[in-house]
């Protein structure tokens, strides 16, 4: 699209070389998980000078649902302010779930495994020891994480899960009740795989779903649709010069400020020290937070006013490469978009000819680059202006927040209702949209109810106009010049 060759043109301004590395994309391997359906309820601590807010795609779910620090299954504030007519019934829920906390990536895994050897490395004299308290602490703690555990689902993963189901159940319980079939489908990774065998235990045994255990299939090509986008993966996924704006950020004022202050309070020369490396340090806070649910040494390298800089770090990275920063990122998704509206459509049919709906529960299971695109495609948290390296300070209270947006275990849940005792007939099905068990306001009617006909029509260039197909063809140019787009 003419919008997004633009956005990669000023890209290529920024200095960043433009670099397609087209290799092969390792396929996953899928392990099922058969651990026992225990729901362990643990008390949650604050992270160090409250750091814990900060934390984008890494931060807890508790962050944008406090109450269950107290209570993980209560279902916190009612949804008065729905204004739903008492003669409506749900007909069918669609969830989109991002798996659950999960342990980091070999890649993570190396980079903390190489910044820690530089701690260690450090001269370990009584008075340097005095110096950098910081240092001498980190030097004691033990380097746990294996590459071997690779992104896996923690423990506490599961629990989301399962405390997820265990709220949905009790918020719909007419759809979730005996018998009612449920349709569970997930990403092939191992950390949505076993997401979603944890939230089908979280239902328990009462749900009989249709006389027969439910398996979790694996559907990449609507939870991984941007592992199928050949534009996507060539001009923005492996092109350097499509994360301009995060490369700046990283050599820019803010992040020098923090690298400076992370390398003295380690007592190593700045130079020993990049961005990338002192995100690393700041996301084992948050690791060791939401996995082991304590307050790592880690922590205590940064302020609240350092969080905020690698908060917008993160941020940035989301945005260009999964939200506003280029049409391909969101239109990538209009599959899984078109197949939201397959379903509700069947379950309005069904209705209209006093059939049993035929799947009343739709539950799948994927990643965080799975709902940050579609709600970009449906134009939520869109910011008047691009998130850039250079605006930092104004954009402040941005919209776009991923912390708050695509937490570990969120979700995105569309319910289609059937009315009775209304006035007109567009009125007798409506639909409500949540995301993290929030009642989302819809755009055209800024109302947290709509009718399935209003919605349909807002949505009407997506549902009739967005083809996978032709949006992800690669153009027929060399994608290493990017000025030629």
């Amino acid at each position: 699209r003419r919008e997004d060759a633009a956005r990669l043109r000023s890209a290529s301004s920024c200095g960043s070389r433009a670099v397609a590395a087209m290799a092969p994309r390792r396929a996953a391997v899928a392990v099922s998980s058969s651990s026992s359906a225990i729901l362990l309820v643990l008390p949650l601590v604050v992270a160090s000078a409250g750091l814990s807010g900060y934390f984008g795609t890494k931060s807890r779910y508790e962050e944008v649902n406090p109450h269950l620090v107290r209570d993980p299954l209560s279902l916190g504030p009612t949804a008065a302010g729905s204004r739903l007519p008492a003669a409506c019934a749900p007909l069918q829920l669609r969830a989109l779930l991002r798996h659950g906390t999960r342990y980091p990536t070999a890649g993570q895994i190396r980079r903390l495994g190489e910044l820690h050897a530089r701690v260690l490395r450090r001269p370990a004299a009584s008075a340097a020891a005095a110096a950098c308290p910081a240092a001498a602490a980190l030097a004691a703690w033990q380097m746990w994480y294996e590459e071997s555990l690779d992104g896996r689902l923690a423990p506490q993963g599961r629990r989301d899960m399962e405390h997820l189901a265990r709220r949905l159940a009790a918020r719909f319980p007419a759809l979730f009740a005996a018998r009612r079939r449920l349709v569970l489908a997930s990403s092939s990774k191992h950390r949505c795989l076993q997401s979603g065998a944890a939230f089908r235990r979280g239902l328990g045994p009462s749900l009989s779903l249709g006389g027969h255990e439910v398996e979790v299939e694996v559907n990449d090509s609507l939870m991984r649709f941007f592992d199928h986008c050949a534009k996507f993966v060539a001009l923005v996924e492996e092109n350097d010069a499509a994360m301009c704006q995060v490369n700046a950020f990283k050599e820019g004022p803010e992040m020098r400020k923090v690298l400076e202050k992370v390398a003295s309070a380690l007592c190593l020369p700045v130079e020993e020290l990049n961005a990338d490396l002192v995100q690393v340090a700041f996301l084992t806070c948050s690791y060791e937070l939401a996995i082991k649910n304590v307050t790592s040494p880690w922590c205590s390298l940064f302020s609240e006013e350092d969080a905020k800089v690698l908060e917008y770090l993160n941020d940035l990275k989301q945005y260009w490469k999964r939200g506003y920063g280029y049409d391909i990122n969101s239109r990538s998704s209009c599959i899984l978009f078109q197949d939201i509206f397959q379903h509700l459509d069947k379950a309005v049919e069904e209705s209209k000819s006093s059939k049993p709906i035929s799947s009343p529960l739709i539950v799948q299971v994927g990643h965080a680059e799975t709902l940050q695109p579609l709600l970009a495609l449906m134009g939520f948290f869109k910011d008047d202006e691009p998130l850039k390296a250079n605006n930092y300070v104004k954009q402040t209270h941005r919209k776009f927040r991923s912390g708050q947006i695509v937490p570990y275990a969120a979700n995105l849940v569309f319910v289609l209702y059937h009315c009775d005792q209304v006035k007109t007939s567009k009125e007798e099905y409506q639909v409500q949209l949540l995301l993290n068990e929030k009642l989302m306001l819809f755009h055209h009617s800024n109302e947290t109810i709509s009718t399935y006909t209003d919605l349909k029509d807002y949505y009407k260039d997506i549902l009739e106009n967005c083809h996978f197909k032709e949006e992800c063809e690669l153009p027929k140019i060399n994608v290493t010049a990017i000025d030629e787009l």
